[in-house]
């Protein structure tokens, strides 16, 4: 799984898709793409490529006007259910990945 693969999924699905950072920080993926990274100061000394290998955990959140009544969950997933959601060719990464 590469930081590419979740920027498309997320424009695809309109949401934001947030992991954990070495050192406390998080990622979020917008709903436009782009990583971000809340609280950063300057340059990072860290590779976001680096850290989104070592993410086990997933945050899915619903972009847009949220419905006061009937609000989207905020979705939980594992590395290998966002390998599926992505496809054959990262679930077949990403347990090649696990037998490291």
């Amino acid at each position: 799984m590469k930081l590419a693969d979740l920027r498309k999924l997320s424009i695809k699905q309109k949401t934001r898709i947030h992991f954990a950072l070495a050192g406390g920080l998080e990622c979020v993926i917008t709903e436009h793409g782009i990583a971000q990274v809340p609280g950063l100061r300057g340059a990072p000394e860290f590779n976001l490529e680096s850290d989104l290998a070592a993410a086990r955990e997933f945050r899915f959140e619903p972009a847009g006007e949220p419905d006061r009544k009937h609000p989207a969950p905020i979705r939980s997933l594992t590395r290998d259910e966002v390998a599926r959601l992505l496809g054959p060719a990262s679930a077949t990464a990403a347990a090649e990945h696990e037998d490291e």
